[in-house]
């Protein structure tokens, strides 16, 4: 942190320099699938392309799940070691969170080539719809070859942002994304790979990510990869499993959250009759919800970059004893990530069509008035999901990992889970069961407001 003072720089200098950057790298990161998403969506393979990725959408988010366990666990306890001036700990944190990361992507990597068809059908993949089960099939599979790059790659850029070099990490997401978006559309329609052509051009990019993120580790300010770093600690591993288990919990969330909603569609979507009097069926509204999803995830990760941003911060301070600018920081950052909901809700509310003709041309009137729903209703509550999120990260950064994780749990599996059952089963329609979410998020705000007032005065 050779530029940056945590303990005198104005809160709001401190931020900018840190946010920013991880902002970037969580936007590009969250572009991977989203841009295969849009070229799918405009190549020969249409909905029934989208409707695949979204298949295999949610495995690809467990890997990044539990990248960010131990990213996020080591980069917390990192920060925390060396505000307590503790620089042994500070590297032996990095180093563990090295040799569990490489661990985690040989036997991700592994499981998902060995029982594929499994992973496909908990994910709402039916072997009787042909042409959008064999886009899965192949999608996963090419995928499933790159996990280790993505989830070394993503695992270490938390490393870098909390070493006092988030522009770096920022650089190595970066020009991962544009190799991703650049070789998109050469493999999609030049080469006419299809959805095949969309998983090759994804790998490619995490590769480069990754490699650059591997050399940063003999350039680092803050610690030294060595033997003694790198010989597992039992103490240590579970302390950076417990601090980023709500970065694991939030992430899973998503995997919960399509999975029950998938297994909806695929029971009530012929049952939910479109205002033209057409059954939705099954492959329009699994495309809409991960393209729904997918716009989520972009407003969702523009929020964690900036609440990122803020745990070097809030970390150090913490680890030093100084509460004032612990609780600067939060309120800086809550007021900043409620700004950024209110111009979501606005785009989400107002311009959803705009938002689902980037997906695509020539979409049924059923695709489009589902979308509608989807966006306006499913994402109504994106204000407080915004600060939901917040709170859970900041809980995280001030090594509150029992609460972080509770909040992370609440909206997304507590809450939202037993709400879309519960909705889609009383009224068999998978339209109705969009308002699940909006209750979700009221609930789990309330319970975070109670969890972050409890820990500033516990502090």
């Amino acid at each position: 942190m050779k530029n940056l003072d945590l303990e005198n720089d104005k809160i709001p200098k401190l931020i900018k320099n840190f946010a920013i950057p991880c902002v970037i790298s969580m936007i590009v990161a969250a572009l991977y699938n989203i841009v295969d998403q849009i070229f799918i969506g405009w190549s020969e393979a249409g909905a029934f392309g989208n409707a695949a990725t979204n298949i295999v959408y949610p495995f690809t988010v467990i890997a990044l799940a539990f990248a960010l366990l131990v990213g996020d666990g080591a980069a917390a306890l990192f920060n925390l070691s060396l505000g307590a001036k503790d620089n042994k700990k500070a590297s032996k944190t990095i180093g563990n969170g090295l040799i569990l990361l490489i661990l985690i992507a040989i036997i991700l990597s592994i499981l998902g080539l060995i029982f594929n068809k499994q992973i496909l059908n908990v994910f709402g993949g039916d072997p009787k719809e042909v042409e959008c089960y064999k886009y899965a099939k192949d999608y996963l599979r090419i995928i499933c070859y790159g996990l280790p790059f993505y989830i070394i790659g993503q695992g270490l850029n938390a490393t870098i942002r909390s070493d006092g070099s988030p522009k770096y990490a920022m650089i190595a997401t970066v020009i991962g994304a544009i190799s991703n978006i650049i070789l998109d559309p050469i493999f999609i329609f030049v080469f006419k790979m299809g959805v095949k052509g969309a998983a090759i051009a994804t790998i490619i990019g995490q590769i480069l990510t990754f490699f650059i993120s591997i050399v940063y580790l003999r350039r680092a300010n803050s610690f030294k990869i060595n033997k003694d770093s790198v010989k597992l600690d039992r103490t240590i591993c579970h302390k950076i499993i417990s601090l980023g288990l709500a970065s694991l919990i939030t992430q899973l969330a998503i995997v919960i959250i399509i999975a029950v909603a998938n297994n909806l569609v695929a029971k009530y979507g012929y049952n939910t009759i479109s205002s033209a009097g057409n059954a939705l069926g099954l492959a329009t509204p699994l495309a809409v919800i991960g393209i729904c999803m997918k716009v989520f995830g972009i407003v969702v990760s523009i929020v964690i970059g900036v609440s990122l941003g803020g745990m070097p911060i809030i970390g150090y301070n913490m680890g030093a004893g100084n509460i004032k600018r612990v609780k600067e920081t939060i309120k800086y950052i809550l007021i900043t990530n409620f700004i950024i909901g209110c111009l979501a809700f606005i785009v989400f509310e107002f311009f959803p069509t705009f938002i689902i003709n980037i997906f695509g041309k020539g979409n049924s009137f059923e695709y489009l008035e589902y979308a509608k729903y989807c966006l306006r209703i499913f994402l109504s509550g994106i204000i407080l999901t915004c600060l939901i999120k917040t709170m859970s990260i900041l809980l995280q950064a001030m090594g509150s990992s029992f609460k972080s994780t509770l909040l992370a749990l609440s909206r997304d599996v507590i809450f939202f889970v037993p709400s879309i059952i519960t909705i889609a089963h009383l009224s068999e329609s998978v339209v109705t069961m969009l308002w699940s979410a909006l209750i979700a998020d009221v609930l789990a705000f309330i319970l975070g407001v109670i969890l972050l007032k409890n820990e500033l005065k516990i502090k």
